[in-house]
């Protein structure tokens, strides 16, 4: 045997005792054209066409940080996340590099100093009111195919997967 005869779905492979082929077959369709595959290149083309319509050095993931403080005001991290759909291990080093290129800064709350604030710099608010048109012209891109009100069933749906995964 070459070692590649005892993998399954390999060339002149037969398969192991009580696999049902059929249901393997099925699961591998599912996993790589299912709703995770769909996901996965709805990403790809939503960040290629970031790379080619923002003409900034700015991701997708940062914009959404500094539109988040842009429409809500100084708030901790952890509120940032909850308003901008990031986990804290996504959030964290965004806010970093954010800070180090002096788009926010970090300071402490005058009610509770434990407590530290991300707030926009006047370069960090005029990045935002310089990248919006080009992040709605991306959103208007990525949805073009769909009618107004598919996209309203789309967001619909979307949104209640994502609910359905929001703690209680």
């Amino acid at each position: 045997m070459t070692g590649t005869d005892d993998m399954p779905g390999a060339v002149g492979s037969s398969p192991a005792a009580g696999v049902d082929e059929g249901e393997v077959w099925a699961l591998v369709r599912q996993g790589t054209s299912g709703a995770g595959h769909i996901i996965r290149r709805l990403f790809q083309l939503r960040t290629r066409m970031w790379q080619e319509t923002v003409p900034c050095d700015l991701t997708g993931p940062q914009f959404t940080v500094l539109g988040t403080l842009y429409v809500h005001g100084s708030m901790d991290q952890r509120t940032l996340g909850q308003h901008a759909g990031l986990d804290k291990s996504t959030a964290a080093p965004i806010v970093e590099r954010l800070r180090g290129r002096g788009l926010l800064v970090i300071g402490r709350d005058t009610a509770d100093a434990r407590r530290k604030l991300l707030e926009l710099t006047l370069e960090g608010r005029q990045m935002v009111i310089r990248t919006a048109p080009f992040a709605a012209e991306v959103d208007e891109q990525l949805l073009a195919a769909l009618t107004a009100d598919e996209r309203a069933e789309f967001a619909r749906l979307v949104d209640r997967v994502l609910e359905a995964e929001r703690p209680r």
